[in-house]
């Protein structure tokens, strides 16, 4: 298991840059969190590091920021911010060969 590293506030700056063209990958509709959705957000996290995730049937503040509190330590993810009704996540992977995203230091 690799550790988590903690995101500095200019690497989420620019993972929220490198995500602004990304479309969202998952979707929290009105059943929140499933196993589903988790076994989504994990296996689009492996395959390219940064994703969005679109909170449809929550509009709170706060509800969406507990919810994808959840959702990074479920996946071991980190959050790169949440804009709006979208939160994006990071997660280097493993692989140091599959690695696409060099973050600045």
């Amino acid at each position: 298991m690799n550790k988590k590293i903690e995101l500095k506030g200019s690497q989420r700056k620019y993972l929220r840059g490198l995500a602004h063209d990304l479309k969202p990958s998952a979707y929290v509709g009105q059943k929140g969190l499933t196993q589903g959705l988790l076994d989504e957000v994990d296996i689009a996290l492996e395959a390219s590091e940064l994703i969005k995730i679109k909170f449809v049937d929550f509009k709170e503040k706060e509800v969406k920021k507990e919810l994808a509190q959840e959702i990074a330590i479920s996946v071991n993810g980190e959050i790169a911010g949440i804009i709006g009704h979208v939160a994006i996540y990071y997660r280097q992977n493993k692989d140091t060969k599959k690695r696409k995203i060099k973050l600045p230091k």
